[in-house]
């Protein structure tokens, strides 16, 4: 069980969700520094992945673990930096695979990413698979820890020739819970006005790029994810509306169908996802482990004396994922 314990310093979910994205030590040791590889999706696009440089190249059968983030998310996100400082330290290779349209370049499909892309996860974790001969263990944070257990309830048995291990942070696994509650009070004014001023830019862009692939005046007033998602995310993803996508993007009515090692962590004062919608360990089989602490906020999860630092999480979870490493 991992026993968190908020600094006295930084009380309540907003204040340990923000600060630490903003102004907390993410590494022990160096800043990290990547690699960045191109590949090819069986669509003709691309996606970006960020590799790890260490002073020394990675054994090939050593431990690969992979970071899927969260929406509008990079390999330089808190949490990416404080992971990779973790799989510094243990010697690890390490990879963020960049959604389409994260990694600062436009992709070239007319479609993007969203919370339920199971069949993205599938693929790029194959690739990962045929690739590196060692152990891979994978863990997604908010929006992609959502897509990496959606993916792993779809796998089933089959998810063990992949991966040994998962394990999401702060993530939505109810969308339709997580999506009204972002898109009210001072959610609706701090957070939503954030992802959308990334997000409506990169939608009008992909437009120009594919005239006629949605709505620009439904797009200028769209004010929340519940507008942007029934204008953009929902119809070129093969999603009938938000409710649609919300419903079947969801990772937590899958929960229980997940077959390998699954951890499932969500701070109860996390802004973004309700405590009243997280699952009982009941409904989620016996593969499933459920981290629910008082306290973290989203992706937060502070330690430490002013400014705090961000590596007690990664290095919780990361922890646990070696456990399973046979």
């Amino acid at each position: 069980m991992y026993v968190y314990k908020a600094p006295r310093w930084l009380p309540g979910g907003n204040l340990q969700t923000i600060w630490p994205a903003l102004y907390s030590r993410r590494v022990t040791g160096p800043r990290p520094e990547f690699k960045r590889v191109r590949w090819t999706t069986p669509d003709q696009d691309f996606i970006d992945v960020d590799w790890l440089r260490t002073q020394a190249e990675s054994p090939p059968k050593n431990v690969l673990l992979v970071l899927f983030h969260g929406l509008e998310g990079t390999s330089r996100s808190h949490y990416a930096e404080a992971f990779a400082d973790f799989a510094r330290v243990k010697g690890f290779a390490y990879a963020v695979p960049h959604f389409r349209g994260c990694s600062g370049e436009l992709n070239l499909a007319p479609r993007a990413y969203h919370s339920g892309d199971f069949e993205e996860i599938d693929w790029i974790l194959k690739r990962f698979r045929a690739e590196h001969q060692g152990p891979i263990v994978a863990v997604g944070i908010s929006l992609g820890g959502n897509a990496l257990m959606r993916w792993a309830g779809e796998a089933g048995e089959h998810a063990a020739k992949v991966v040994t291990a998962v394990a999401s942070v702060s993530s939505p696994i109810d969308l339709a819970a997580g999506g009204h509650a972002i898109g009210r009070g001072f959610n609706r004014m701090v957070y939503t006005r954030m992802f959308l001023n990334s997000m409506k830019p990169k939608a009008l862009v992909k437009l120009k790029q594919h005239p006629g692939l949605f709505n620009a005046q439904a797009m200028h007033a769209a004010k929340d994810l519940y507008d942007f998602d029934n204008v953009f995310t929902a119809p070129l993803h093969g999603f009938k509306n938000t409710e649609d996508y919300w419903s079947r993007g969801s990772a937590k009515p899958h929960l229980h169908r997940i077959r390998i090692p699954a951890l499932v962590l969500n701070a109860l004062n996390d802004p973004f996802v309700p405590a009243w919608c997280l699952p009982k360990q009941s409904e989620v089989g016996k593969y499933v482990t459920l981290w629910q602490p008082a306290h973290g906020g989203h992706v937060g999860f502070p330690s430490g004396s002013p400014p705090g630092n961000v590596r007690a999480m990664p290095e919780q979870v990361g922890n646990w994922l070696v456990t399973h490493i046979s």
